[in-house]
């Protein structure tokens, strides 16, 4: 949002190139220092890499090509740029409150406040969290200010809350509330709507939006290309894939910019840009309103209508399914009296049940949706037993209870027996991954107890996670060099994979690995919540492709610039060793983004807003809910859509 003229620019950048080492350091092929944004020219009057150099966390060159804004005798800095410039960012990498809060056991989220690091909304947004009693403070110092800025994010109902028991949507205002204390005067927040559902999203762009029209702090926000912008931006900024400014300017300017493209590619006019491919464009262009979402994206116009309705098979015959794995009979969690699922009554074959009657079998690929806070989570936790209560609920899986059955002859499921039957990818799980494992132990965890025990590897699990690594290289190894097109390089040996840690890969290729991990030794319940989040868009469908059909399947780019799905060489060698979901697993996905969620996705429940007394919804999709944005909305209420 660009505020009025007469503000001074609070960064100027002029024919700069920025560097994540210092340029011209000494550093092995296994550690690249590419040049970023080169001879980049900006200014902030007024995607993660560019606010980095915002920010200053970039090294520049040449280093007085980046100024920041001056007091008014033009001598020095009006305020160090840590003080005047506020980064906020949702990509999940640190807990909410930070300090010993981050390695909080995941059950600490499901009950009421019960320990020391257990800090309180107020406390993380008076900066409380540090358990020396002699650096807390009662008051802020400026009590009006903190009064405004609680209230105007809609925080007053939650401040004696822990701050591990807020929603998604609740943690995404509490950050932010907590860089306005500082009074900056620029706020970068990254990725914002990452993660939100719809309705959040629709609640949060005005909250954004008042703080831009007032230029108090001036605001920078970074989206991926399927979120849509919200319709009181002015200004765009379109990066490409290797780090440079693709188009800027008036927002107008930049979607007609990016338009024409695409439909000149599409119509083979124009040859593609390999740095801005077009599939990466094709969600571009929605516009996001205080109603909701709508417009057409820039690929509206060039997709065939055939393309969209392929996906839509309203016929499609239903397989058979196994036994049930997951089994919930009335399942309602609460905390200290205040329920935060199953608070309805499900009609089950006539009859009215109180709480969450669900079942899940083999073969099923199921969608759990709901406004931020409605449970899904909390549903994913019983399922996995992080969550205390799964031991006093009417929840069996795979057939058998956690607790013993008298006279049934059966032993109760250990916590063990869960784990090693049901693969997780989550927030939570990328929050609590050691960052000094190797990119090739994060794989192998899957056949492991803890993050850390040592993976017990059995038959062809080995050969698995080679192929993983071989097949996603381009994606897990920073060092990878795109111009390779020796024949024998995809045999290459896979020492990247012993030698990068996985807090060396970016936050896309993390969430690649812990997808690899959730998905490679073919558990009986593959559990996705927000598996994908983060990800490029390229690196995302590559994913889904692999969860459904491993290596079986891969891209091709045709020469008219379009993507196409084909059998790999691999499949037609015979050498596979991962080959997707079979119909002996279940999955189970949460998404906000219906990109994200896995083409095989057709059984849905959607949840109510706590404590409406609302009950649970269950539907089928009519096909692919990532190419269907009608029947997506319909799941959420929010009218047809386009």
């Amino acid at each position: 949002m660009r505020p009025p003229r007469s503000l001074p620019p609070i960064v100027n950048i002029t024919n700069s190139t920025f560097y994540r080492h210092f340029p011209g350091s000494t550093s092995s092929s296994l550690h690249p220092n590419p040049p970023l944004f080169s001879g980049l020219n900006f200014s902030v009057p007024s995607a993660t890499t560019f606010l980095s150099l915002l920010r200053g966390r970039l090294f520049c060159d040449p280093p007085r090509s980046r100024t920041y804004k001056i007091d008014d005798e033009g001598s020095r800095p009006a305020r160090l740029p840590d003080q005047m410039i506020q980064y906020v960012g949702f990509n999940g990498g640190d807990a909410l409150g930070g300090g010993p809060t981050a390695a909080a056991y995941l059950a600490a989220r499901y009950e009421s406040k019960r320990e020391i690091t257990d800090f309180s909304l107020r406390d993380f947004l008076l900066g409380n969290t540090e358990l020396n009693a002699l650096q807390k403070r009662d008051q802020p110092a400026d009590p009006g200010h903190f009064e405004r800025v609680v209230h105007d994010l809609r925080l007053t109902p939650l401040m004696d809350l822990p701050v591990t028991s807020l929603s998604n949507g609740q943690g995404r205002r509490a950050r932010i509330a907590r860089a306005l204390l500082n009074k900056p005067e620029l706020l970068l927040l990254d990725e914002p709507f990452m993660g939100l559902d719809p309705p959040t999203v629709a609640g949060l762009s005005p909250l954004l939006h008042d703080m831009a029209k007032t230029a108090s702090p001036r605001l920078v926000l970074t989206a991926r290309p399927q979120d849509p912008i919200p319709d009181w931006i002015t200004h765009l900024l379109y990066l490409r894939s290797d780090c440079q400014v693709g188009a800027k300017g008036r927002k107008e300017d930049v979607l007609d910019s990016l338009r024409t493209y695409v439909k000149d590619v599409s119509k083979g006019a124009l040859k593609e840009d390999s740095k801005m491919a077009v599939h990466n464009l094709i969600h571009v262009g929605k516009t996001l309103t205080a109603k909701g979402i709508s417009g057409e994206t820039l690929m509206e116009d060039a997709e065939p209508e055939a393309t969209k309705s392929a996906f839509l098979q309203e016929n499609e015959p239903q397989k058979s399914l196994g036994e049930p794995l997951v089994e919930m009979d009335g399942c309602r969690v609460a905390y200290n009296g205040k329920a935060v699922l199953g608070n309805w009554k499900q009609d089950v074959n006539g009859q009215e049940k109180p709480g969450l009657v669900w079942t899940v079998r083999r073969g099923e690929r199921w969608g759990i949706f709901g406004p931020n806070g409605s449970g899904k989570t909390t549903i994913l936790s019983l399922i996995c037993s992080d969550h205390p209560q799964t031991y006093s609920l009417p929840i069996r899986l795979f057939g058998r209870s956690r607790l013993p059955e008298p006279g049934s002859g059966k032993l109760p499921l250990t916590i063990w027996d869960v784990q090693s039957r049901i693969g997780h990818s989550s927030p939570e799980i990328h929050q609590l991954m050691p960052r000094n494992l190797t990119v090739r132990q994060v794989l192998e965890n899957a056949w492991a107890d803890t993050f850390r025990s040592k993976a017990k590897l059995e038959g062809d699990s080995e050969k698995k996670v080679d192929a993983a690594l071989r097949w996603f290289e381009a994606e897990l190894n920073p060092s990878f060099a795109a111009h390779q097109t020796d024949a024998k390089s995809s045999l290459r040996d896979l020492e990247w994979a012993d030698h990068y840690m996985f807090g060396e890969l970016s936050f896309s290729a993390q969430r690649t690995a812990l997808f690899l991990r959730a998905t490679i030794k073919n558990p009986d319940v593959v559990v996705l919540d927000e598996a994908c989040s983060g990800m490029d868009d390229g690196v995302r469908d590559k994913c889904l492709l692999f969860l459904e059909h491993g290596e079986r399947k891969a891209y091709v780019t045709r020469e008219d610039g379009s993507e196409a799905v084909v059998e790999s060489e691999a499949a037609k060698r015979g050498e596979v060793r991962v080959g997707g979901l079979t119909a002996q697993q279940a999955l189970i996905c949460i998404s906000h983004v219906r990109e994200e969620i896995p083409d095989c996705v057709r059984e849905w429940v959607c949840l109510p807003e706590a404590n409406t007394g609302d009950a649970a919804r269950f539907g089928r999709s009519r096909g692919a809910l990532g190419r269907d944005e009608k029947g997506w909305m319909e799941i959420w209420g929010m009218g047809g859509g386009s």
